[in-house]
């Protein structure tokens, strides 16, 4: 490979989601261009980063550009902590910006791919090279909603968006808003493949009953107390799957590792994914055709965005978080079984989408380097 011939993919560590549709997006990368230099730059855990990318010969460099939304549970954030959070992120900034311009000038990085903080996109436009976005919602336009209760928001908010205005193409996702700070925008697919069924597999590794019908409950973490994993252990006609590290212990409940059995594979292997709407566990039902019971969320501005592509595009039913905190899912399980079909789909294919888009953009700047 020449100078300048690397990829820099730099991804939030707010939620697996990202982490994942990113995964996805650099496998497709490595299938079109085997010897491909990638470095992935997050502070997600290396071990969600090795389960998903461990075989693909990536460099991987922990750092952090954004917070996200700070959150006390899958469900719930704490915006006051968001806020000093983003504010001592944002004191930080120019020192930020000044050690990932000199990082992309020593290791030569052709390209910078962001999912979706903006200091990178900052450092590569001042590098000189081309900077590409990708998601389906943006901080500038999360954080916004909360600043007529606090204006100290609105530093937050310019940040981003000066960094958004940089970009030089978004690759925006389903289930999107309109992420009017990206100058130039390209609409693709989802990202997730189909996993493969396993249940043989996961019915031998957790004593789990194949003859039940299978409940992924899909959430980073959960706050379930003793009274309300009694009311899960008493729905013995299910059984219950989480991946670590979530987990409980309980005779219908199994914690399967990602590292033995991927995230896509167990929720291919259930019949239903009880969650949160977010961008990955919805691209993940849609290859996979599973019906979602969903739980709705609080103060994040994308949730309306997330239920309209629930309610269009699965099978559904909706759970009220009052009711999952009490482990009083029966109704919801039930109901779902005769839940209607939907008439429409969600466009995939966005994992190869994106690899040919930041390929062809690296390679018109290895020959223009040359």
């Amino acid at each position: 490979m020449n100078a300048r011939d690397a990829i820099a993919y730099y991804i939030t560590a707010h939620g697996y989601g990202h982490g994942t549709r990113s995964c996805d997006i650099l496998r497709a990368i490595r299938e079109r261009d085997p010897a491909r230099p990638l470095t992935v730059v997050s502070d997600l855990p290396q071990s969600f980063l090795d389960s998903r990318l461990g075989d693909l010969g990536c460099r991987f460099r922990a750092a952090r550009f954004d917070v996200g939304m700070v959150q006390l549970d899958s469900i719930r954030v704490d915006i006051g902590a968001t806020l000093r959070e983003c504010r001592e992120l944002l004191s930080r900034a120019d020192g930020l910006l000044e050690a990932e311009i000199r990082f992309l000038e020593a290791e030569n990085i052709g390209a910078v791919v962001c999912d979706i903080p903006s200091v990178p996109l900052r450092a590569a436009k001042a590098a000189g090279i081309p900077a590409l976005g990708a998601g389906n919602f943006a901080w500038d336009w999360i954080y916004e909603a909360f600043v007529d209760d606090d204006p100290a928001w609105r530093e937050i908010v310019e940040h981003f968006r000066g960094g958004y205005a940089l970009c030089d193409l978004l690759m925006r996702m389903p289930f999107a808003e309109p992420m009017a700070a990206f100058p130039r925008r390209i609409d693709i697919g989802v990202t997730a493949r189909p996993g493969r069924a396993r249940r043989v597999e996961l019915a031998a590794l957790t004593g789990a009953n194949p003859a039940k019908p299978w409940v992924l409950l899909s959430f980073a973490s959960l706050s379930w107390d003793d009274a309300a994993l009694r009311n899960l252990h008493a729905l013995r006609d299910w059984d219950f799957f989480t991946v670590r590290p979530l987990a409980w212990e309980g005779p219908n409940i199994h914690a399967v590792d990602r590292r033995i059995i991927p995230y896509a594979d167990v929720l291919a292997s259930c019949d239903v994914v009880l969650t949160k709407p977010g961008f990955g566990v919805l691209a993940e039902c849609a290859v996979n055709c599973k019906p979602i019971v969903y739980v709705e969320r609080t103060d994040f501005r994308e949730y309306p965005i997330l239920e309209a592509a629930v309610k269009r595009y699965y099978r559904h039913i909706h759970l009220p978080s009052e009711r999952l905190y009490r482990g009083d899912l029966r109704a919801a399980l039930e109901a779902i079984a005769s839940a209607p079909e939907p008439t429409e789909s969600v466009p995939a294919g966005g994992d190869v989408q994106a690899a040919e888009l930041i390929l062809d953009r690296v390679r018109q700047e290895s020959v223009s380097t040359r």
